[in-house]
């Protein structure tokens, strides 16, 4: 019996109500398809008690947290003590998602800005990476990535990247990660995929976001962590690489970035 290539799940949300009940059944079946890590990501703080509690129950589950851009101007303004304290627990493992969304919320920039910068100055203190959400905000996210990276640097991943090409150049020289969702491999998606294949494979992550935007062939039904397995096909063919390949790289470069995950793993 051939084992399956092993993958991780950079990016999903397992305390939305949507796996309600379903948590254990969840995990069992992106074991079952090779995704043996997970990082369930925290939108709002006041919710990290129970993103974390989740982690602390699954073995497989890691956890990040922080404020989504869309929510910071409803939610309190993160402290850089409050988001230093998160990494005391072993399984947290990144701030964010955090970042700037201006599709429905571009009235809200300036304080998403603010939230911002704030979590990269908790990464840059706790030397654990950042996740970016970054929606129709191209120019203020690349200007403001550079400003804080010259102020010192810090890991960072461009979660769900389906910005433009100068983005993605701009993320990738200042010596950070593009991840493909499953949008990358939607049909109509080549512009987006011809941006990942222009990019260093070993600055390539994958994930689902689920639950949404799951790929193809499930496309419009609740996406999870198992689906990470049909996004990491579309990327090995986008990169010409053996999907065994393609995974074994994805995974070596989840654990330069997310270095906590990768310790726990060896610890295991």
């Amino acid at each position: 019996m051939t084992q399956l290539a092993q993958i991780t799940d950079s990016h999903c949300h397992l305390d939305f109500p949507d796996f309600e009940g379903e948590i254990p059944q969840v995990v069992a079946r992106a074991q079952a398809a090779g995704v043996t890590r997970m990082v369930t990501i925290c939108t709002r703080l006041r919710h990290e008690p129970r993103v974390r509690a989740i982690a602390e129950v699954h073995a497989p589950v890691f956890y990040a947290a922080g404020t989504h851009p869309m929510s910071a101007a409803e939610e309190p303004l993160a402290t850089l003590d409050e988001l230093t304290a998160l990494a005391r627990h072993p399984k947290f493992v990144a701030y964010g998602e955090t970042g700037l969304d201006y599709h429905y919320t571009a009235d809200t920039a300036a304080i998403q800005a603010e939230s911002l910068r704030i979590h990269i100055a908790a990464a840059r203190e706790t030397g654990l990476p950042i996740i970016i959400h970054s929606r129709d905000a191209d120019n203020d996210m690349a200007r403001i990535l550079a400003e804080e990276h010259r102020a010192g640097a810090f890991g960072c991943v461009m979660h769900c990247f389906s910005s433009s090409a100068a983005l993605a150049q701009a993320a990738l020289d200042l010596g950070f990660y593009l991840s493909m969702s499953g949008i990358a491999a939607f049909p109509k998606s080549g512009d987006l995929r011809d941006i990942f294949a222009a990019a260093p494979v070993d600055r390539i992550l994958v994930e689902t976001d689920a639950p949404y935007l799951a790929p193809p062939p499930h496309r419009g039904k609740r996406n999870e962590p198992a689906f990470t397995a049909h996004t990491a096909r579309v990327g090995a063919e986008v990169f010409g690489m053996e999907y065994a390949d393609f995974a074994a790289q994805t995974q070596a470069n989840f654990d330069r970035l997310f270095t906590r995950a990768a310790a726990w793993a060896k610890a295991a």
